[in-house]
């Protein structure tokens, strides 16, 4: 069986194309679940902080949002 790892997976960015995360091998990953209508979006502070230090050393900084917060209390089937 072949060994999977995270360069095995792509996403679908905000302009709906897919971005295989092979193109990211080699350099630092920061991978971010961000909830931003939860109420705790100063953790964009910090993370921009760490861009804006580390970004021009190679970090790629993804944020993927999540709505599970929002749905707190409700039933997924």
């Amino acid at each position: 069986m072949a060994e999977q790892t995270i360069y095995a997976l792509s996403f679908t960015d905000n302009h709906g194309q897919q971005v295989p995360l092979e193109q990211y091998r080699g350099r630092p990953v920061l991978v971010v679940n961000t909830a931003s209508k939860c109420g705790f979006t100063p953790q964009y502070q910090g993370l921009q902080k760490i861009y804006e230090e580390l970004g021009p050393k190679g970090l790629v900084v993804l944020g993927f949002p999540c709505d599970q917060f929002m749905q707190i209390g409700r039933s997924h089937v």
